[in-house]
């Protein structure tokens, strides 16, 4: 029995979600998730977070055609709360939150016993700039992919709803 491979990407901005989303949808329907580094070396898949501008959209057309977008829009305050409460684990990308997905050990992460560390952009101070820089980006990525009738998008601010 052939498969039939879907080609979707999940967008949003940062701290919406795009991860766990790509991940629940692919466990739901028997998919495999790729990062977007594995999209990249693989070029195939579904993936979080790519692309994030109209050149990247592009290069990717080159190398295959979506079936479907997804795009995830949250409010600023929550993306600044999750964003600001966001802590990680350099060496794997893992990605703990402290109001709703905290390590076992305050600052540890849960398998290696590794220190974690919040990058420097997710930094309260930092946040508004990075929203408003991926809102100017992405604001030609969606309407390339609206004007093919591929994107579908979602409001909210839990990702369990959305």
């Amino acid at each position: 029995m052939a498969s039939k491979l879907l080609r979707a990407v999940v967008l949003g901005p940062p701290g919406s979600g795009k991860g766990t989303v790509c991940e629940r949808i692919a466990k739901s329907f028997g998919l495999k998730h790729l990062s977007s580094g594995q999209f990249l070396r693989e070029n195939i898949g579904a993936n979080s977070g790519f692309p994030r501008t109209l050149g990247q959209a592009e290069a990717l057309d080159r190398i295959c055609e979506l079936d479907l977008v997804i795009s995830l829009n949250i409010p600023f305050e929550t993306l600044k709360d999750r964003l600001s409460a966001r802590w990680i684990h350099p060496a794997s990308g893992r990605v703990y939150n402290m109001e709703f997905n905290p390590p076992q050990t305050h600052g540890i992460d849960d398998i290696t016993g590794e220190p974690l560390i919040q990058r420097e952009d997710d930094i309260p101070e930092a946040v508004a700039a990075r929203l408003r820089k991926y809102k100017d980006a992405a604001k030609p990525v969606m309407e390339l992919y609206k004007n093919r009738g591929i994107l579908h998008s979602f409001s909210g601010t839990e990702t369990n709803k959305i």
